[in-house]
């Protein structure tokens, strides 16, 4: 592809998808959910495997481009944790006895 970037070529960024983070192409995984993927442990191959919707150019553009972003993907791990953690300490609403 003339012009674009390998990385560019894999990872979109669009508002209102993905709450506008970046993500691979063509699909709602976000690149921070690679990074998590292979800091779990997983390898780009059981990554594919699992997702067979990505290929392993996916799944290394992913981490190039995290490596060149590492503050702001960072910034997006720390927000979705606070997000979950004060989801978890918030009570349900019960249903009422009856």
């Amino acid at each position: 592809m003339e012009g674009r970037s390998t990385i560019a070529h894999h990872i979109d960024e669009t508002p209102g998808t993905c709450g506008g983070k970046p993500r691979i192409a063509g699909t709602r995984i976000r690149v921070q959910d690679i990074v998590l993927w292979t800091e779990q442990g997983r390898s780009p191959d059981q990554i594919v495997t699992d997702y067979p919707q990505l290929t392993h150019g996916d799944v290394f553009a992913a981490l190039a481009y995290y490596h060149d972003n590492r503050q702001v993907i960072e910034q997006h791990i720390r927000e979705a944790d606070e997000l979950i953690d004060k989801m978890m300490a918030t009570p349900c609403l019960q249903a009422p006895r009856g």
